[in-house]
């Protein structure tokens, strides 16, 4: 059975963080409170010491945030937990989150990547071998795109399965969560500098039990932030000899489409001994977890 572990899109940093919290002021001078302060309406002003609330603000419908003119609205809680919260420090060990009613922080468009020369590109549907000598054993399964709405955030995972297309295991599912195969053979990894992300795959080790491997690429929080595909572009995979750099396939996605939330971009499988390549490009309505379901993967 698996966990998921949550991803944001993009992360808050502590940069950000601290910038949002520099020069906070406080009229009410609050210092080593450790009570709750509940339906406040006033402004937090005129305070340039630190302040230190161990306890929860809640309810709050005032501006929490003056700075350089800019206010951030929150009717609900600033710090959940009994943490240390420092108004022009850091934030420590905090287990709770910030949320806003009133609009949200904008959100930052990754920069875009420059799509790399595609040589030996098939179309969608199209099967082929990946390697005609049957000489390359270890490949990378690059993948790159760029979007349209910057809340798309995309993850990548490899579903490695049996011949009748279920996984070996809940462990042969690979993903940010869980980068490699039980048997090593696939890994996954963040950047390859040209692409956005790649899975490493050494077919010489791989389970004999594996005929196919699916690539997966999953808008996280789709459902939560309504995004899909029709906000993404600029999709494609290249598969590369792991040894020379040398591309033996690519397929650069072509359709779109506003319902779908998981592409299964493309796969290889064996075919009579031979690995193959088939440029998949279709989706379902589905997040990550519900892949895993319908692959045959247990997550709790």
């Amino acid at each position: 059975m698996i966990e998921i572990p949550m991803r944001s899109s993009p992360p808050l940093d502590c940069n950000s963080i601290l910038h949002i919290n520099t020069s906070v002021k406080n009229a009410w001078n609050l210092t080593q409170s450790n009570t709750d302060r509940g339906a406040s309406n006033g402004n937090l002003l005129q305070n340039t010491d630190n302040y230190q609330v161990t306890g929860n603000f809640t309810q709050n419908t005032g501006n929490i945030i003056e700075d350089t003119g800019h206010s951030i609205q929150n009717t609900g809680n600033v710090i959940q937990g009994s943490d240390n919260f420092h108004g022009a420090g850091n934030i420590m060990q905090s287990t709770g989150y910030f949320t806003q009613s009133a609009g949200s922080l904008p959100v930052a468009a990754a920069p875009e990547i420059v799509v790399p020369p595609l040589v030996h590109q098939i179309k969608k549907g199209q099967k082929t071998p990946l390697d005609p000598s049957g000489t390359v054993q270890h490949i990378h399964v690059c993948l790159g795109w760029n979007v349209i709405n910057p809340q798309c955030d995309l993850d990548v995972s490899a579903f490695i399965l049996d011949s009748n297309g279920k996984v070996l295991g809940d462990d042969w599912f690979v993903f940010y969560g869980q980068e490699y195969s039980p048997d090593k053979s696939v890994h996954f990894s963040l950047s390859s500098h040209t692409d956005r992300e790649f899975i490493s795959v050494d077919l010489r080790r791989i389970n004999p039990a594996a005929a196919k491997i699916v690539f997966v690429l999953t808008i996280n929080e789709a459902v939560t932030h309504h995004l899909n595909f029709s906000m993404v572009k600029d999709a494609y995979l290249r598969i590369l000899d792991a040894g020379s750099g040398r591309e033996l396939v690519s397929f650069q996605m072509t359709d779109y489409y506003p319902n779908v939330i998981s592409m299964m971009i493309g796969e290889i499988y064996l075919y009579q001994g031979t690995w193959k390549c088939h440029a998949i490009g279709n989706g379902v309505a589905r997040d990550l977890a519900g892949l895993c379901q319908l692959y045959g993967v247990e997550t709790v």
